[in-house]
């Protein structure tokens, strides 16, 4: 439970990533464009850098060939002999690199050098020291940090080294480290320039992906919503049409949808209406002609005894056709009052135990004809709820007929449960079942899951329809549940008075010894495939 708002917090950037287009949208612009941003700007910083360094190089080997040159004028004229002598040249060198502080000198001679003040020596890096001695009459120059010794900062340089001849023949080194503290000060102007731009250019897509996503998704969440009221049924509110492009054709277009769906949906109400009343319209026509041949079967059926063997077969046959057709009509006639809306509720406090029993009583010599045995389980004693009576005997009349209708001549369970505000009767086969695709169909009418079953009971096609609507009509709800060849199990939920919403049901919709068998199948199955 701690963990909780510690794992939402860090799902919560994924679930506004998915939700989100226009996030998506911009998120991936402003990456894209810091990509290339990032990658146009290295290339230009490594060209202007590599730029900035050749001139820089170029300047240095210039002043360094001048300075050698002067150097080594300066000994040949001199006939220099002593240290003094090159020590002196060494100074006027050391002296000219130092206006504008354009560069350090280092001369070395076989037996002492001659440095500027505060130079280190470790500024001459070794391979310099070793190209030099490799090929002295060239000049070299190597990318270096100019360091000193009396507490200057460091500075990024070139260092360049050469030889010059003496009067006598004589060699001497000459190092020159040129500061580019100037030409680093300007690369970094030019990377903070770069940068700069750099992230205006990417705040700047970034703006402007978010005003187009914005201007391109603003129709789109018109259509989104306007796609939903059409999903609620409203068809009366258009889209507005702006413009002509691809956007404007599509608000044109789902605005003749709805139109159309408008007119449709109007000819399926009057279809319906027309319809209903022709159900209602037969079946109170038919009550008066179907009277007449229940008196005159009745008539025929009293006096079966004088006929002969067809005689009274056919006798026989009429009067249970007739208690069909009059049961159907009964069921049509029920239909139309719900579809009229004219079903209304008679509440009577009952006792749903004895309700129950009393129905199973009254179908038990079909029960035992058709070889399921019906067993009971409830309270001892009574369960008192304010229903309508005539219609709780019929729903549980028409669960029940289902069942032994369907239950495979085996055992059938009926079940009533209940707690302080809401009861519920369960009545289980174990037959036939019914598959998932069957299930949504269960309560729909005249629908049988297979029109070729030969039927004994019931058998009018309206049982369930009629049945959810008498759960309806008090608050309450029905379940089915089914597996094929599990048999099936039908749930009830009613309050127990008129002003308690059902939210719960006392009995589970799964039966317990279905929900048994999966348990105990999976751990079976589990060490099956351990096991092989």
């Amino acid at each position: 439970m701690a963990g909780r708002p510690f794992l939402a917090a860090l799902t919560a950037p994924v679930r506004s990533w998915r939700s989100s287009l226009s996030l998506r949208v911009v998120t991936l612009a402003t990456v894209g464009s810091l990509a290339v941003v990032l990658v146009t700007g290295f290339f230009l910083l490594q060209r202007v850098s590599g730029n900035v360094v050749l001139q820089a190089r170029e300047a240095a080997v210039a002043d360094a060939n001048q300075a050698l040159y002067q150097i080594e004028q300066s000994m040949r004229t001199a006939e220099l002999a002593s240290p003094s002598d090159i020590t002196r040249v060494a100074n006027e060198a050391i002296q000219r690199g130092a206006v504008g502080q354009r560069y350090e000198v280092w001369l070395v001679t076989g037996i002492s050098s001659v440095q500027s003040a505060g130079l280190d020596e470790a500024s001459i890096p070794e391979a310099l020291r070793l190209a030099t001695a490799a090929a002295p009459r060239q000049v070299h120059s190597v990318l270096t940090t100019v360091r000193y010794g009396d507490g200057r900062p460091s500075v990024p340089g070139l260092a360049i080294g050469s030889t010059v001849n003496g009067s006598r023949g004589e060699q001497f080194v000459v190092f020159f480290a040129f500061p580019l503290a100037q030409e680093a000060k300007t690369l970094r102007l030019v990377q903070a320039a770069v940068a700069v731009a750099d992230l205006g250019v990417v705040l700047g897509i970034a703006a402007v992906a978010y005003a187009v996503t914005r201007q391109t998704l603003r129709p789109l969440r018109v259509a989104r919503r306007a796609a939903e009221r059409l999903a609620a049924g409203e068809l009366t509110q258009p889209m507005p049409v702006k413009g002509t492009d691809d956007l404007a054709r599509l608000a044109v277009s789902m605005n003749h949808m709805a139109s159309q769906l408008q007119r449709r949906l109007g000819e399926l109400e009057e279809l319906s209406r027309l319809q209903q009343r022709f159900v209602a319209d037969v079946s109170h026509e038919l009550r008066t002609p179907l009277a007449t041949v229940r008196l005159a079967a009745d008539v025929l059926y009293g006096q079966s005894g004088e006929f002969d063997a067809i005689g009274r077969r056919s006798a026989q046959l009429l009067r249970s056709e007739l208690d069909r057709f009059e049961a159907l009509l009964a069921d049509l006639l029920e239909i139309s009052r719900f579809d009229a809306g004219a079903a209304v509720r008679s509440l009577e406090e009952a006792d749903l135990a004895e309700l129950v029993r009393t129905e199973i009583a009254a179908l038990d010599e079909v029960s035992r004809r058709r070889g399921s045995e019906v067993v009971f389980h409830g309270p001892a004693g009574p369960c008192l709820a304010q229903v309508d009576v005539r219609r709780i005997c019929r729903l549980v009349r028409n669960l029940l007929s289902n069942a032994i209708e369907h239950g495979e001549a085996r055992p059938i369970d009926v079940t009533l449960g209940a707690d302080e505000l809401v009861a519920a009767i369960a009545v289980r086969d174990h037959g036939v079942g019914f598959s998932a695709d069957e299930a949504k169909q269960l309560f729909n009418r005249f629908w049988r899951a297979d029109p070729a079953r030969t039927r004994r009971i019931g058998g009018t096609g309206l049982g369930l329809a009629i049945s959810r609507e008498d759960v309806h009509l008090h608050h309450g709800w029905i379940h089915a549940w089914g597996r094929p060849g599990e048999g099936a199990q039908f749930r009830v939920t009613l309050p127990r008075s008129p002003d308690v919403q059902v939210t719960h049901s006392p009995l589970p919709l799964v039966p317990q010894d279905a929900a048994s068998a999966r348990r105990l199948l999976a751990p079976s199955a589990a060490m099956a495939k351990e096991g092989s």
